[in-house]
């Protein structure tokens, strides 16, 4: 017969004692866990927004370097104050000039052009002029009864309404690398007939697409 051995007193309550130890270990250790995940979990939320914050300065700042490249070197978009160009541009067209334009190519002639105002011509808000190329480098030009003559000939200006009559001016010499802009309004237009012929070097780029308003969206 096996023999049996009695649990005293002092031995449960040894028992007990390592029985709760362990149990205390454990529950410790669990809510230590629980502790370190809880007090983990505000800093990845915090985190977060600075990462988005952080996002959103490199997204506008990128956004605008490349709006400046755009503008710089590449396409500007210009706004029309007056009727000198009517009825081609009218007040409140917005249009789209191309400034690689001239890095290709010499100006055609009727080519539309943004260029910079000349001198006693600018104001507080205009700062930049929009005519049309008629006279180019080394010709003659002359206006005469109402038509425009290059080297004695008349030419022909088919985006004119009828009935346009241009101003008597001239004969001017264009010298070469100038140019003779006249605006298509041509009794209202201050343009070469007033300030003489313009320097290509203060062309900023050709007049391509009107954008605004959308109803008269098209290429020019």
């Amino acid at each position: 017969m096996l023999p049996t051995m009695e649990i005293t007193g002092a031995g449960k309550d040894e028992s007990q004692s390592s029985t709760e130890s362990l149990l205390s270990g454990t529950t410790s250790t669990s809510s230590d866990s629980v502790v370190v995940a809880a007090s983990g979990l505000p800093k990845e939320i915090k985190s977060k927004p600075l990462r988005t914050v952080v996002e959103w300065i490199v997204l506008v700042g990128a956004a605008l370097l490349v709006a400046f490249i755009v503008k710089t070197f590449l396409f500007q978009a210009f706004y029309i104050p007056s009727d000198s160009m009517v009825p081609t541009l009218v007040v409140g067209d917005r249009v789209l000039v191309n400034k690689l334009s001239y890095r290709a190519h010499e100006p055609n002639r009727f080519d539309i052009v943004v260029f910079l105002a000349p001198k006693g011509t600018e104001t507080a808000l205009i700062k930049d002029l929009v005519k049309r190329v008629v006279g180019l480098p080394g010709e003659t030009i002359e206006g005469r009864d109402g038509r425009i003559l290059i080297n004695g000939a008349v030419i022909e200006e088919p985006f004119l309404p009828a009935g346009i009559q241009s101003r008597t001016f001239g004969p001017v010499k264009v010298p070469p690398k100038s140019y003779f802009m006249l605006g298509d309004n041509r009794p209202f237009s201050k343009d070469s007939t007033y300030f003489g012929p313009i320097e290509g070097k203060t062309f900023v780029g050709r007049v391509f697409v009107r954008i605004w308003p959308l109803n008269r969206l098209s290429l020019l």
